[in-house]
């Protein structure tokens, strides 16, 4: 089931398209932020982009230092991103664990609209809509095992990844490995959906 259009607050409609942005690359690493001109860019106070640089700084995507202001993050160096993508797949490991029997007929809705989304988003080739709808799908199991602590602990770290994510597949792949996955659960198969979590978290 599709939900209702929700308004969105301002605060991450901006937060949103500063994600979009950095992950795209369209704001490079080292990029330096002005307040005064991203609240011109968005009509708004300096308030609220305040709060939205600071958002993203505990999020890893911008790095704040004295005296220099807000910038975005650097690129992770290869073997940082090989010792993220190990920590962000024993995250997700453990979440599959804790969802035997524990997901409802509404989680399987609502996963599926994700798969949609995605599949949707390549069709149309927007491919910072596929990564939202790539990271709602994992968001999604991420809370279901673990709430908010099991999400806040693995929410930066992904979106720190796919800075500068290089892996490249076919959509058909992308959502084929999703669609496993979410398959494996609906059948209670956990060591099935084990296996294709750690195939698709790369």
């Amino acid at each position: 089931m599709r939900e209702a259009t929700k308004i969105i607050p301002v605060r991450e409609q901006i937060a949103d398209q500063l994600r979009s942005d950095i992950i795209s690359g369209e704001l490079a690493p080292t990029t330096k932020l002005n307040e005064q001109q991203l609240a011109n860019r968005f009509g708004v106070s300096r308030g609220p982009v305040r709060d939205v640089l600071l958002q993203l700084t505990k999020e890893g995507l911008l790095v704040a230092k004295n005296n220099c202001g807000v910038s975005v993050n650097s690129v992770l160096t290869p073997s940082m991103q090989e010792l993220m993508i190990d920590i962000r797949r024993r995250i997700e490991v453990f979440a599959i664990s804790q969802l035997k029997g524990k997901l409802s007929e509404m989680d399987f809705a609502e996963l599926e609209d994700i798969l949609d989304r995605l599949q949707d988003a390549f069709d149309a080739q927007e491919f910072n809509e596929v990564t939202k709808a790539d990271i709602d799908f994992h968001r999604y199991l991420v809370h279901a095992a673990g709430g908010d602590e099991l999400t806040n602990l693995w929410y930066p770290i992904v979106l720190r990844m796919r800075m500068n994510y290089k892996r490249i597949s076919q959509p058909k792949d992308c959502v084929d490995e999703h669609r496993a996955i979410l398959d494996a659960l609906r059948a209670n198969k956990i060591n099935v959906a084990t296996t294709a979590l750690r195939a698709n978290i790369k």
